[in-house]
C-alpha cells in the first residue's frame, strides 16, 4: 500500500505539533518510526506477558535507532470462547485484527513494525496485515505455555477437555477433576500442546517472518526477552535493507510452510489460515496442494494432542529450524528464500541440529512416510474436508457407520453427554460453517468428551464447522460446501452409512445418485436470524475450502 509522509516539511508542522504532544523530541521524530501492535490484554493467558515482550521489543528499535511506538491489537482466547456462543466470535477477529492494524498503520504513516501476537487468530491475522500493508515487518510471539503435570504425567488444555469426559463417563471423581483443573494450565503462555496458535507461530518462523524460536521458546523463558529485543533490531534492519513481507512470503515460502505443517503435524486450522495469508501475497494456494505436498513429507513429530511431548520438549529439541534441517536432508526444504534474519532459508538453518530423535524423529524413522494433515474429498465433500492424520488411531483411518445428525453443536453435545452415540457411529454437526455458524466455531467439547468416554478409536465426527487444534481422533472439519451454502452434508439423514477412507483422501455418503439428487432437488438450508458484525461476516465470507475469506 501507498505509504504516505507524516513527518517532514512545512506541511507537516501541525503533525509534528501531535507528535510533540505526545512527548516525543525532536530527535526521536526524525527517526524511523516502528510501529509495534501489542496483542497484550488481561483475559488471554497467551497475552498476559505481552506486555514484557512489548517493552523488549521497544528497547530493541531504540537500541538499533528507530522510534518505537505501541497499538493494540484484539484477541480471544479459544479456551474460554469454547462451547459457547462466543466461539462464533474467535474466526472473525482475525479479519478484524488485519482490518485495524491496517487502518492504524496507514492513518499514522508508520515506517516499519514489529507485530506481537500469540493466540490463534491473532497470528494470522497479523500475517495478513502484515501482506497486506508490505512495509518492513516482524514477529516476535508471547511464547508457548510450559506442560502442566498431573499424577506423574505432563497435561495440556487438551487433557482438560478430556479429563471433564472421563468425568461425565464416571471414570474419575471431584477430586481428579479438581486436580486437573488447577494443574493443566501452570503458567502464562500459548497452550503447550501443537494447537493452533503453537502452529502458526512455529509456521512464522517458516515463512521467514519470525526469528528462530519465535514459535518454541516458553512463554516465561527469559530467553523470549532477548529474542523479542533481537525482533526489534532486525525490523531495523530490515528497514535498512528494504526487506518487505511481500519480498519474504512468496510461493516458494508457503510451500515451505505446507511441508513442516505436515512434518510437525500442525493444527487443521493452519489450513484456513495459510489460504488467507496466501491470498493477501498475492499467491494462489489450494487444498489439493496441500495432499500433494504431504504425500512426499514424512511426519516427523507427534505434539500433543497427538503424542505425550510438548512445545517445551520441541524447543529443546532444536525447534522449528532442526525440523526444517531434517526434512532438507530429502531436499523437501526450498532454501533460497530470504527471510527476516536478512539471510536465506539455508543459510538460517544450516548446522541446527535435531538433538533429540524421540522429539523429531530422523527422516529415515518417521512416524509416517506422509504428512500429519489430510484434505479429503467425495460426494459429501466436493471441496474437501480436512483432517489431521496424525491425531487418528490406526484403526480409524478407514472407517464406515451410520449417520447421527445434529443441525449445531449443542445437539451433538447433548446426544454425547446423554450416553446416545455408541461405538461405530459417524457424528455428523452441520450449520457450523463460516456462513452458518456464522463464525465456524472449534468443537473441542464433543471431541473431548468422545475421547473422555473411550469412544475415540470407534467414534467419527464430521462438520461444517472446525475442530481445536487440541482435537484428536478421526475428527474431519471445513466439510465443504457447507450445509447453509446448499452442500451435500446439509442432506445426511440418521442412519445413513457414511465411509472415511483417509490413506485415501476419500468422503463419501454411502447412498445412490439417484437418491442424493433427489434429496438436492428438495433442499431448502436452514436461515438463522443474525445481527451486527455476525451478520455482515456471514454474507462475505467465503467458504472453508478457500480459507473463509471475506475480501476475497
Amino acid at each position: 500500500m501507498e505509504k504516505t509522509d507524516v513527518k517532514f516539511g512545512a506541511s507537516n508542522a501541525p503533525h509534528r505539533s501531535l507528535y510533540h504532544a505526545l512527548g516525543l523530541t525532536n530527535e526521536e521524530i526524525e527517526r524511523p518510526m516502528v510501529g509495534i501492535v501489542s496483542s497484550y490484554n488481561e483475559i488471554v493467558p497467551g497475552h498476559m506477558n505481552i506486555d514484557k515482550i512489548v517493552d523488549a521489543v521497544k528497547l530493541g528499535v531504540a537500541m538499533a535507532g528507530g522510534t518505537p511506538v505501541v497499538f493494540p491489537a484484539i484477541a480471544v482466547c479459544d479456551g474460554i470462547a469454547m462451547g459457547h456462543t462466543g466461539m462464533k466470535y474467535s474466526l472473525v477477529t482475525r479479519d478484524l485484527i488485519a482490518d485495524s492494524t491496517e487502518a492504524m498503520t496507514i492513518a499514522h504513516g508508520f515506517d516499519a513494525l514489529v507485530m506481537v501476537p500469540n493466540c490463534d487468530k491473532n497470528v494470522p491475522g497479523l500475517l495478513m496485515a502484515a501482506a497486506r500493508l508490505n512495509i518492513p515487518t516482524v514477529f516476535v510471539s508471547g511464547g508457548p505455555m510450559l506442560a502442566g503435570h498431573v499424577g506423574g504425567k505432563k497435561t495440556s488444555l487438551s487433557s482438560m477437555f478430556e479429563a471433564v469426559g472421563q468425568y461425565n463417563a464416571g471414570k474419575i471423581d471431584d477430586e481428579k477433576l479438581l486436580e486437573f483443573e488447577c494443574k493443566t494450565c501452570p503458567t502464562c503462555g500459548s497452550c503447550s500442546g501443537m494447537y493452533t496458535a503453537n502452529s502458526m507461530n512455529c509456521l512464522t518462523e517458516v515463512l521467514g517472518m519470525g526469528l528462530r524460536g519465535n514459535g518454541t521458546i516458553p512463554a516465561v523463558y527469559s530467553q523470549r526477552i532477548e529474542l523479542a529485543k533481537h525482533a526489534g533490531m532486525a525490523v531495523m534492519e530490515l528497514l535498512r535493507k528494504d526487506i518487505k513481507p511481500r519480498d519474504i512470503m512468496t510461493e516458494k515460502a508457503f510451500k515451505n510452510a505446507l511441508t513442516v505443517d505436515m512434518a510437525l503435524g500442525c493444527s487443521t486450522n493452519s489450513m484456513l489460515h495459510l489460504p488467507a495469508i496466501a491470498n493477501e501475497c498475492g499467491v494462489k494456494l489450494n487444498l489439493d496442494i496441500a495432499n500433494s505436498i504431504s504425500a512426499v513429507t514424512p511426519n516427523l513429530c507427534h505434539l500433543a494432542p497427538a503424542g505425550p511431548t510438548y512445545m517445551e520438549d520441541l524447543n529443546e529439541a532444536g525447534g522449528v529450524y532442526a525440523v526444517m534441517n531434517e526434512l532438507n536432508k530429502k531436499g523437501l526444504i526450498e532454501t533460497d528464500c530470504i527471510t527476516v534474519t536478512g539471510k536465506t532459508v539455508g543459510e538460517n538453518i544450516s548446522g541446527c541440529v535435531n538433538r533429540n530423535p524421540e522429539v523429531i524423529r530422523p527422516v529415515e524413522n518417521p512416524y509416517s512416510q506422509t504428512g500429519g494433515i489430510a484434505v479429503l474429498k467425495g460426494n459429501l465433500a466436493m471441496d474437501g474436508g480436512v483432517v489431521k492424520r496424525s491425531a487418528v488411531v490406526p484403526e480409524m483411518l478407514v472407517h464406515e457407520g451410520p449417520a447421527k445428525v445434529f443441525d449445531s453443536e449443542e445437539e451433538a453435545q447433548a446426544a454425547i453427554d446423554g450416553g446416545k452415540i455408541v461405538a461405530g457411529d459417524v457424528v455428523v454437526i452441520r450449520y457450523e460453517g463460516p456462513k452458518g455458524g456464522p463464525g465456524m466455531r472449534e468443537m473441542l467439547n464433543p471431541t473431548s468428551a468422545i475421547m473422555g468416554m473411550g469412544l475415540g478409536s470407534s467414534v467419527a465426527l464430521i462438520t461444517d464447522g472446525r475442530f481445536s487444534g487440541a482435537t484428536r481422533g478421526a475428527c474431519i472439519g471445513h466439510v465443504s460446501p457447507e450445509a447453509a451454502s446448499g452442500g451435500v452434508i446439509g442432506v445426511v439423514k440418521d442412519g445413513d452409512i457414511i465411509s472415511i477412507d483417509i490413506p485415501a483422501n476419500k468422503l463419501e455418503l454411502k447412498i445412490s445418485k439417484e437418491e442424493l439428487d433427489a434429496r438436492m432437488a428438495s433442499f431448502v438450508p436452514k436461515k438463522k436470524e443474525l445481527s451486527g458484525y455476525l451478520k455482515r461476516y456471514a454474507a462475505m465470507v467465503s467458504s472453508g475450502a478457500e480459507g473463509a475469506i471475506i475480501n476475497k
